[in-house]
């Protein structure tokens, strides 16, 4: 045995992926739980790419009037300096003859723009979600893609770019609100039965059987019969419902902990019933709830995509998914309505999906400590 082989056996082991499997152990138990799991979920490419291009289509969202707006963002006439988009400015105030609001997209406004010393910065989509251009050169609705709608007009001449945009906002941002209120009533309601148990859950759990079996579609088409359809509407009667199956996962979780060792001591040293729940069960029964929160806004996103689809949500002209997909519907031959809708809730679907998987593998420790896991 040369002494090239004893140094190498002795003072310097060769690297393997076993160890390097548990160097990275060592490296995750001294950070933070939230930090390991974060770490995990990086390693899922997919999913981890997937939350980057989700907030990014959303905070682009968010912007909408400055992407897609009729309104010109800056407008320079006569040394004057304007903003339409913040301040609504009648005809007049460009040379016209009526005191009306301005239609910025009116040859003569944007002949007085072109003149020397003026001009004017349109959005990279000169429409809003219900801008009917009036001075189209389309001989009929819905109209094809073309220099002027790159992806289309509907069948009311509502640019489709314009209304997807919109449209992916309130579906989002509704899928935000109701996958909060469906926590928040989730977890408080189930943390009370699995807590205190006994009678409490009890009761609990019969009532909630019996609000659970009532048909929640049919209470929609009843109170989209009586009240004016809104989103408002939609919001409130899909939060009744939407808290009941986290509630059962909180319960378990509940359950199991409180006759754990560390509960008992804190009972023991006088601790209340609210800071046990809040300081020890509640931290170590959030698995769950967080790998459920993506596939609950999954299910909230269709939800409404269906109900407007079924037109029972909201009435045009505000944005809806589900809309352009029933004008699709209605009209197979305009093709570009039925795949521009479906492709953007398909690739919204998607996301959600590639992110609570990564999520769930990413809190569960057997799959992320995995050393086959690393190159996900």
């Amino acid at each position: 045995m040369t002494t090239q082989t004893l140094e190498q056996g002795v003072g310097n082991p060769p690297s393997s992926p076993k160890g390097l499997s548990t160097a990275t152990a060592r490296v995750e138990a001294q950070q933070s739980p939230g930090s390991r799991i974060w770490r995990r979920f990086k390693r899922n490419r997919l999913g981890y790419w997937s939350l980057v291009i989700f907030i990014l289509l959303y905070v682009l969202s968010l912007a909408g009037e400055v992407i897609s707006n009729e309104k010109p963002l800056i407008v320079r006439y006569e040394g004057q300096w304007y903003f339409p988009l913040v301040k609504t400015y009648p005809e007049s105030v460009f040379g016209g003859n009526l005191p009306i609001n301005a239609d910025y997209h009116d040859p003569f406004i944007k002949a007085q723009f072109d003149k020397p010393g003026n001009f004017a910065v349109y959005p990279l989509n000169p429409y809003y979600y219900d801008t009917l251009n009036y001075f189209s050169k389309a001989d009929h609705y819905p109209g094809p893609p073309d220099s002027e709608n790159l992806l289309g007009t509907d069948i009311a001449g509502y640019d489709i770019a314009a209304r997807l945009l919109y449209g992916f906002r309130t579906s989002v941002t509704f899928a935000l609100g109701l996958t909060f209120v469906g926590t928040l009533l989730g977890i408080i309601i189930g943390a009370v039965q699995g807590y205190f148990a006994g009678r409490v859950d009890l009761v609990t759990q019969r009532l909630i059987d019996v609000w659970g079996s009532m048909p929640e579609l049919y209470l929609l088409i009843i109170f989209a019969s009586i009240f004016n359809h809104s989103l408002l509407l939609i919001f409130l009667l899909l939060s009744l419902f939407g808290w009941i199956h986290l509630s059962d996962y909180v319960r378990a979780e509940f359950l199991r902990n409180r006759q754990l060792e560390y509960i008992k001591s804190a009972k023991a040293m006088g601790l209340s019933n609210l800071q046990i729940i809040w300081r020890h069960i509640l931290p170590n029964s959030l698995t769950p709830v967080i790998t459920f929160l993506p596939f609950r806004m999954s299910a909230a996103i269709m939800a409404l995509a269906s109900l407007d689809f079924l037109g029972l949500g909201v009435v045009a002209p505000a944005p809806s998914l589900g809309q352009l997909l029933l004008q699709g519907k209605a009209n197979l031959d305009a093709w570009w309505i039925a795949v521009s809708a479906f492709g953007v809730l398909v690739v919204t679907l998607l996301l959600l999906t590639f992110m609570g998987e990564a999520l769930r593998n990413a809190l569960d420790t057997r799959i992320a400590d995995d050393p086959k896991a690393e190159g996900i």
